[in-house]
């Protein structure tokens, strides 16, 4: 089951951080589908653990590149990646404590938190960046 798809417009111009959005496409879908599917609660756990895992990294690479340009509105680009973060971790937090609820809630932010980060944050990165 596929949730995402990969757009042009996601594109940034920088080769690993354009193929670790991609990367984390793959990985929501892949979350979406185990949700989806009869998958138990430990390896939707497992799958939202690599999903903050590598977030948590991808925002550290875009944080690099942004501070290596002098990005103008990297410290709230960066407030909004700690925000996306802690959201993670508690919805993995509120899954954990009850998974039947919790699939639901997570259907819907799979989406919310690659697609309204990517259509506001990263877009203007997109701007900055996009002939990088």
């Amino acid at each position: 089951m596929t949730l995402l798809q990969w757009k042009p417009a996601y594109t940034l111009g920088i080769p690993s951080v354009d193929h670790e959005h991609r990367q984390l496409i793959g990985l929501i879908n892949e979350a979406y589908a185990q949700l989806e599917g009869s998958a138990d609660a430990d390896a939707i756990e497992r799958c939202l653990e690599d999903i903050c895992t590598a977030i948590a990294a991808h925002f550290a690479l875009e944080e690099r590149h942004m501070r290596e340009a002098g990005y103008a509105e990297y410290a709230a680009h960066k407030d909004e990646h700690e925000d996306l973060l802690d959201q993670i971790r508690e919805l993995m937090d509120e899954f954990a404590a009850d998974p039947e609820a919790g699939r639901a809630t997570l259907r819907q932010r799979l989406a919310d938190w690659f697609g309204g980060h990517f259509a506001t944050f990263d877009a203007r990165l997109h701007e900055a960046f996009g002939d990088h």
